[in-house]
């Protein structure tokens, strides 16, 4: 089943083979690499002499090309963070592509990466006078709730 909840019906590869005009195409591979590479498939039908952009779908979906291409999701946002000079975008249209860009391998699968903090490190990093200073009012430098990224009392960071 697909993701929409439709059924998939099997292809049959020697009828595709033999109507497929991007099989029989002298540039086949390019045109594969295009649409794995997230280029649009009106263009590729353009660029290649195709008559409309179903047959390079087709094309796709009988021999598989669509995973290859989600599992390319970094090409395409590579090109959106490519042209962020060039046209109009918001800051945060580009800030959220490259944070995207960030966590996506080389496999095209989302990875969330999360940073650890040794507390003990920190307070270990504490002067005489600074530790005295918590130990008498509870308050941390700043330099310490900078690090953690909250106002918490290490105790309450560490129970989160």
């Amino acid at each position: 089943m697909s993701k929409d909840g439709k059924q998939k019906r099997a292809v049959n590869l020697g009828r595709h083979v033999a109507e497929c005009k991007i099989c029989a195409h002298p540039q086949r591979k390019e045109i594969e690499r295009d649409f794995v590479d997230w280029q649009s498939p009106a263009r590729i039908a353009k660029q290649y002499g195709l008559r409309h952009r179903a047959t390079v779908y087709r094309h796709a979906h009988a021999l598989g090309l669509m995973d290859k291409r989600a599992r390319n999701v970094r090409a395409a946002l590579e090109k959106i963070i490519e042209r962020a000079g060039e046209v109009k975008v918001t800051g945060a249209a580009v800030v959220s592509a490259v944070s995207a860009y960030a966590r996506i391998n080389a496999a095209g699968q989302w990875v969330d990466r999360s940073e650890h903090i040794d507390l003990n490190a920190l307070f270990e990093r504490m002067s005489a006078a600074e530790l005295d200073v918590y130990a008498r009012e509870g308050t941390l430098p700043d330099w310490f709730t900078s690090l953690v990224g909250t106002g918490a009392t290490p105790e309450e960071a560490r129970n989160d």
